[in-house]
């Protein structure tokens, strides 16, 4: 007998129901190895990421490894990256590998092998991807996510101000490019025979209530921007009231490791954290 694999959004929703919508920003940037007295190399990366595993395990329910910190290491750096992942998953934390990738055919397909492939060393529970080419462009990494149940969360909303210009842009439908892709996000999480909250969305919590009802939407809904970006756990429940219980993961990074590199202190401010967003969430 086949066993069933949950999905993406409902081991989000099982998760967040534990712990609460906390997301904790995995970012070891040259600036903050310095800062908690590392190297710059994979040596300091590893020790970095040794730290966090520790101090988010049964505090938050996912973390967000930064790629970009640890390609710029090679392939020493992207080694660590897969014993992260390992690390993580063996924790019981879930992952989202914030790679935004995005291409069409063979290449959208050869990221979902890498990023989402079942025996992959670099699948993760979900992958942050970029729209640019087309929603549809992206098929691939949804297909392999429906089949492995693991997700593929879509820029859409993004705080910085150089994305605004091309997000709110009017297309000849009459939308916004944003709201026409959460649109195309709602409709294929509700296609016959695609799981659960296998296609999300990343909505900056930074930024007013979207003109969509992101309560239609039907996927997980990752809001940075809580901390270092300005937005407080309030301006995430006020931004995203409605939405489905549990599809909300509240990102914090910079703002969070400032508390590090002890592992105590690091753990002790995820989970005042954690539990200021289920107060105010619910």
């Amino acid at each position: 007998m086949q066993k069933t694999v949950m999905s993406f959004g409902e081991r989000v929703v099982e998760a967040v129901g534990r712990l609460g919508p906390l997301c904790a920003g995995v970012d070891p940037s040259a600036e903050l190895l310095g800062a908690w007295g590392l190297t710059d190399d994979a040596k300091g990366l590893r020790e970095f990421c040794l730290i966090c595993v520790e101090a988010f395990a049964g505090v938050a329910p996912v973390v967000k490894p930064q790629v970009a910190f640890f390609e710029r290491h090679g392939s020493a750096g992207m080694a660590v990256l897969e014993g992260f992942l390992c690390d993580a998953a063996a924790a019981g934390l879930l992952v989202v590998a914030d790679a935004k990738r995005g291409d069409i055919d063979t290449t959208a397909a050869a990221y979902a092998d890498a990023w989402l492939g079942q025996g992959s060393p670099l699948a993760a529970d979900a992958v942050t991807v970029h729209p640019y080419l087309g929603l549809g462009a992206l098929a691939p990494l949804m297909q392999v996510g429906a089949r492995t149940g693991r997700g593929v969360i879509v820029v859409t909303r993004s705080s910085n101000p150089e994305g605004r210009l091309i997000q709110e842009a009017v297309t000849r439908s009459g939308q916004s490019v944003e709201e026409s892709l959460l649109a195309e996000i709602a409709e294929w999480n509700r296609s016959p025979g695609t799981p659960t909250g296998t296609v999300g969305a990343v909505i900056g919590a930074t930024l007013a209530r979207s003109a969509f009802p992101l309560s239609q939407l039907g996927g997980v809904i990752l809001a940075p921007g809580l901390g270092a970006q300005g937005a407080s756990p309030r301006d995430v429940a006020d931004r995203f009231g409605g939405c489905a219980t549990g599809s909300v993961l509240a990102s914090a990074s910079r703002s969070l490791l400032a508390a590090g590199p002890k592992t105590a202190d690091l753990r002790r401010a995820a989970g005042a954290l954690a539990e200021e967003l289920s107060s105010v969430l619910g």
